[in-house]
């Protein structure tokens, strides 16, 4: 009986650890391909900047659905 009860809070938070994990991957990877292409094309760092920047916010908007949904 208290394992079962054990087991459902563990396994209601798996999705969060995942996103709290995954999260910062990907926020780091579209740092760095954002930095790589604006050491290729200078000039297109505002563009690059303005849309890095959305993707972190969806990539960020992950974790709250996790928190909160979950």
């Amino acid at each position: 009986m208290i394992f079962d009860l054990l087991l459902a809070a563990i396994e209601g938070k798996i999705q969060v650890a995942a996103a709290a994990l995954g999260v910062p991957i990907g926020i780091g990877l579209i740092g760095f391909k954002a930095c790589e292409s604006v050491g290729r094309n200078p000039e297109a760092a505002t563009s690059i900047l303005v849309q890095s920047i959305i993707c972190m916010a969806f990539a960020e908007a992950i974790i709250f659905f996790a928190i909160f949904l979950g």
